[in-house]
């Protein structure tokens, strides 16, 4: 079985910006981000993103931005010689109508640990509010809650050390 860190995306990857991040542009991927990717995926760890989309179905945005994002942050991780394993997000909002995939719920992080046959024993989400500490523990994987926009080298390299 393979062991995996999931990350939140905003505030975590990318800058948050206290708002919804609409557009590519002011995706912002975070200094320290490709160190981090690369030194867990050298360590064997996979490397997914789970993250809360809700701007979509509040028609701020559109998959399509959501897709945008996500490809400039592979290219960035390109020149780290990296990347990201999967994206996973949920594009629904509680205001909007209900579902099972919007963290706190597990159900993406379960979706990924199926997929990608992976153990959470093993693993770890990395996520800067408790609804991503929740949902890593209503999946089964270890939480570890950062400070927004704070980086995450340090701790890829606490993970590694483990």
């Amino acid at each position: 079985m393979n062991k995996a860190v999931f990350l939140d995306r905003d505030g975590v990857v990318n800058r948050e910006l206290g708002r919804y991040c609409e557009s590519v542009d002011e995706f912002e991927i975070l200094e320290g981000l490709g160190d981090a990717i690369k030194l867990l995926k050298d360590a064997g760890f996979k490397v997914i993103i789970i993250s809360n989309q809700g701007g979509i179905a509040k028609g701020i945005y559109t998959e399509a931005d959501v897709n945008a994002m996500h490809e400039k942050l592979c290219k960035y991780l390109g020149n780290f010689d990296t990347a990201i394993d999967d994206f996973y997000f949920c594009p629904h909002h509680d205001s909007i109508s209900r579902c099972l995939c919007r963290k706190p719920n597990g159900l993406l992080i379960e979706k990924a640990i199926a997929t990608h046959n992976i153990d959470p024993n093993q693993s770890y989400m990395i996520g800067d509010s408790q609804r991503d500490i929740d949902a890593a523990q209503n999946a089964g994987v270890k939480g570890i809650l950062i400070e927004s926009n704070s980086g995450i080298l340090e701790i890829c390299k606490k993970i590694i050390s483990e």
